[in-house]
């Protein structure tokens, strides 16, 4: 796989202020954000995201002017993240690229899944982001399927929508998301090598 751009990272990157100290604030909300609306879903109190971040709330106004700013450049930032883990990960052996991008993809859900209802499906950062996730987790599924190691008779909507399901579910704990998940994986996975 090459390097490539992806529509969202023109996006995070045009976000991002150049100075310095502004770009480390920016980072500090966005961390924060991304932290909070997982422990408290897309309800959670901007006032506390500002706290977190170290930052006062005008400061988080600047950046985000409203909530669904916010929340769509958390949304952006974790989908741009998804999609250098598959740059990164493309170096890896077929099947294990494609299981540590679905690793991370399950963490991209908890996030996603916070903040799904207050995004609308039609923007165009929601569009940039569904294309972008696409361009960097298909080739993956389609090396895997190629090398013989993933199964052919499914698409890769089909294995995103699988993972996703999974992490829909409330777990004990992260260890036994992760059993299930990995017998998920067992099913889609043709070789054990």
């Amino acid at each position: 796989m090459t390097v490539q751009s992806f529509p969202v990272s023109e996006i995070v990157a045009s976000q991002r202020p150049h100075r310095k100290d502004a770009a480390r604030n920016y980072d500090a909300l966005i961390a924060a954000a991304r932290e909070i609306f997982s422990e408290h879903g897309a309800e959670a109190s901007l006032e506390d995201i500002a706290r977190r971040a170290g930052v006062g709330i005008g400061t988080l106004y600047r950046n985000f002017p409203t909530r669904r700013h916010l929340f769509e450049s958390v949304y952006a930032g974790e989908v741009n993240d998804l999609c250098r883990v598959a740059e990164e990960a493309a170096e890896l052996e077929p099947w294990e690229a494609l299981s540590s991008w679905l690793r991370r993809f399950v963490d991209y859900t908890v996030t996603k899944r916070a903040l799904r209802e207050a995004m609308d499906d039609e923007s165009e950062i929601f569009l940039a982001c569904r294309e972008s996730m696409y361009l960097a987790g298909g080739p993956l599924f389609e090396r895997a399927q190629q090398a013989g190691e993933a199964r052919t008779d499914m698409r890769f909507d089909d294995l995103l929508r699988m993972v996703a399901g999974i992490t829909a579910t409330n777990f004990l704990d992260d260890a036994q998301r992760d059993r299930v998940l990995n017998i998920a994986l067992d099913g889609v996975r043709t070789s054990r090598g």
